[in-house]
């Protein structure tokens, strides 16, 4: 996990840059936007040309109650465009540190005679080929086409450790900006300058970039209709209140600023006015996670997904095989084959031997062996041989695959035993890797190698199980290894001995049943699946094959951060829900709360409808209006704290906790600035 640690909620630098955004967010072209907080928009300006009216004129309305009006419907829209502003201020604030690490670099480029020719990093071109040497800064995103060598990335994933870059396989992506530690790296250049992998994060993480999502774009709409039947139904009730008091004689009719009130509180006022900071927050934890979203898209379809393609190693395995048991052939001791195999392996530094040789002295008390003192020469492995082992004076011993010692055995003038044949397979079975280890060329046993399963994965995929969310492990091995592993570790499916062809088709197959889909992944040959999955996380480490087929880039390399991209985007939707509930709620309770007030003037007789006593009814809900937004802006830009609940039991807490609350909330708030108001003798 990267070492960055969390901004807090209200940075003073972000707030104070949130307050400037958000008057310069007062521009009616952005405020023409968001359908809601545009017609909020105009009744402040429309209540503040009243007030002006009204200061020269004698009688009719008091004109201080139609500037409180206005100043807090004013307030209200400032404090929806400070949420935005706040949201959108955590992504600019990494943008601009992102920025400053951006440096022009004097680069090493090898000309077509393999001569050097020091250029910038802003002369470099799409193709160019540059050597970094232990010290420099890679001056561009590239391609590791020569090489091997430590690089420090923590300027761009916030990690200190450095990582292991090198040519070919799935590790050979590097990134501008970061450092060379150790080595040299020959680069084939895979951006132009301007636009590079730093370019596109510095885009990514501004929240002012940020498209809506198909979601957010139809809540918008309904957002908007029910603004305008809201519209139209106040609209007539200037006239219709004017005809009353004719025909009835009496009574005096609802003044244009009391409608006005009345529009802005029955509206959806609260949801609208956080709607973008809720969705821009959203993208915010991602990037506090250490992952770079292209798109809101892929935000809020993590929150929609259903199906998770994971893979084995590093993600549910350690991704490390451990060794866990010795087992002797018939006729070998289990001493004698715990020696031959620590022997084998003091010098293979890879883990699998590591821990053989750390089984051997934890079991058997094998300790103190001086690799130098042996005197012995080590094979290594290789793999055309596909063994290893180590000759020692009058010995040679070897560890390897089956197939490959099985072929040593025999031509070393031995038999395989057919005891050890059963072992292997009975291995294999329980989803484990042998290596048959043999001391001059007779076969001695076999050293059962585990990959072992991660603690605690087996407890997440239930939870994610709860959450309906099905679980498919992706693996090389075959079927039985994968059977056993699956079931260890919980997992719902598997797809053993997995093809890009494979991966592929799996992803239709599933789509095309309706359900959306998430993998991860970091080789090239992922590109396809990653390219076609409706969330694609590719690993920061991988190929630019990879980092250009998803929609999603794991800054951290860390295969199990999809459990928590589908976390953070369904919190995401969590948000968005409970606040739409106790918006809509919030508006019903608010209707009954103003009507009676704002017609007692028309209709003497709906005075008896104020069953809340309210003196200054319709102030006293302007300023709850506003203030309800001030008091979620908390809530937005955090996130409802996450769950794992089904769908159903989701619902039902949303109406219980925000759809009542907010049926109850302005009952309380309305009643309590009203007695405040009273006690200040402004009512």
């Amino acid at each position: 996990m990267s070492t960055r640690t969390a901004r807090p909620l209200f940075d003073p630098p972000i707030v104070k840059r949130a307050v400037l955004d958000s008057l310069r967010k007062l521009n009616p072209r952005h405020q023409l936007r968001n359908p809601v907080m545009f017609t909020v928009f105009l009744g402040s300006v429309l209540t503040l040309l009243l007030f002006l009216q009204a200061l020269g004129r004698i009688g009719g309305e008091s004109p201080w109650f139609i500037l409180a009006i206005s100043a807090w419907l004013w307030f209200t829209v400032l404090f929806a465009n400070f949420a935005e502003a706040m949201a959108e201020g955590r992504g600019k604030a990494q943008a601009d540190a992102l920025r400053k690490s951006r440096q022009d670099v004097i680069a090493r480029r090898l000309a077509n005679n393999k001569l050097y020719e020091m250029v910038s990093s802003k002369d470099l071109s799409l193709g160019d080929i540059v050597v970094v040497k232990a010290g420099e800064l890679i001056p561009l995103d590239g391609e590791v086409i020569e090489g091997v060598a430590t690089v420090d990335e923590s300027a761009i994933t916030g990690e200190s450790a450095p990582v292991i870059r090198e040519s070919g396989g799935d590790r050979s992506a590097v990134t501008g900006g970061t450092k060379v530690l150790s080595d040299f790296l020959i680069i084939r250049c895979t951006a132009k300058p301007g636009e590079s992998f730093l370019d596109r994060m510095i885009s990514m993480v501004e929240g002012a970039k940020r498209q809506k999502t198909p979601n957010e774009i139809a809540l918008d709409i309904l957002l908007a209709a029910m603004t305008i039947v809201f519209l139209l139904a106040c609209a007539t009730l200037v006239s219709f209140s004017h005809y009353s008091v004719i025909a009835a004689g009496r009574g005096t009719p609802i003044t244009l600023t009391v409608v006005v009130a009345l529009l802005v509180c029955l509206i959806p006022t609260t949801i609208g006015g956080l709607l973008s900071a809720i969705g821009i927050a959203g993208m915010d934890r991602m990037i506090q996670a250490n992952v770079i979203a292209t798109s809101g898209r892929a935000v809020e379809a993590a929150g929609d997904v259903d199906v998770l393609l994971l893979d084995k190693t590093g993600t549910i395995t350690l991704g490390n095989r451990q060794a866990v048991e010795f087992t002797p052939a018939t006729g070998v001791t289990i001493e004698r084959l715990a020696d031959a195999a620590q022997l084998s392996s003091l010098a293979d530094e890879t883990p699998e031997g590591r821990s053989i040789v750390v089984l051997a002295k934890q079991k058997y008390g094998l300790r103190g062996r001086d690799v130098e003192g042996l005197g012995g020469h080590f094979i290594s492995f290789s793999a055309r041989t596909r063994m290893s082992g180590v000759d020692l004076e009058g010995r040679k011993i070897r560890k390897g695959a089956v197939d490959a010692m099985e072929n040593y055995v025999k031509e070393s003038g031995h038999e395989f035993p057919r005891s050890l044949r059963e072992q292997v397979d009975q291995i294999s079975k329980a989803g484990g890797t042998p290596l048959v280890v043999a001391d001059n060329g007779q076969a001695l046993g076999v050293i059962y190698l585990k990959d072992i399963v991660k603690g605690g994965i087996r407890e997440r995929f239930a939870e994610l199980r709860r959450m309906g969310i099905k679980t498919v492990m992706i693996t090389g091995d075959n079927p039985l290894t994968a059977a056993s592993i699956a079931a260890e570790a919980g997992v719902d499916d598997f797809l053993a001995e997995a093809t890009p062809e494979a991966k592929l088709n799996m992803i239709r197959e599933y789509q095309a049943g309706g359900r959306l889909v998430a993998m991860t992944g970091d080789g090239t040959n992922d590109s396809p699946a990653l390219a076609q999955a409706d969330v694609a996380v590719a690993m920061n480490s991988g190929t630019q094959a990879a980092k250009e087929a998803g929609n999603m880039v794991d800054l951290d390399s860390n295969p199990t951060k999809l459990i928590e991209i589908v976390e953070i985007g369904k919190q995401l939707l969590m948000t968005r829900g409970a606040l739409t509930t106790f918006s809509i709620a919030n508006d019903v309770s608010k209707y009954f709360a103003i009507i009676p007030v704002a017609f007692a003037s028309t209709y003497p007789e709906l005075g008896r409808l104020n069953l809340m006593g309210l003196s200054s009814g319709i102030l006293s809900a302007v300023i709850f209006n506003a203030l309800i937004i001030v008091v979620l802006i908390p809530l937005a830009l955090r996130g409802v704290k996450y769950r794992a609940v089904g769908a159903a039991t989701l619902l039902r807490n949303n109406l219980v906790i925000y759809g009542l609350g907010g049926l109850l909330v302005p009952f309380v708030g309305i009643k309590v600035i009203d007695l405040i108001l009273v006690g200040l003798h402004l009512a």
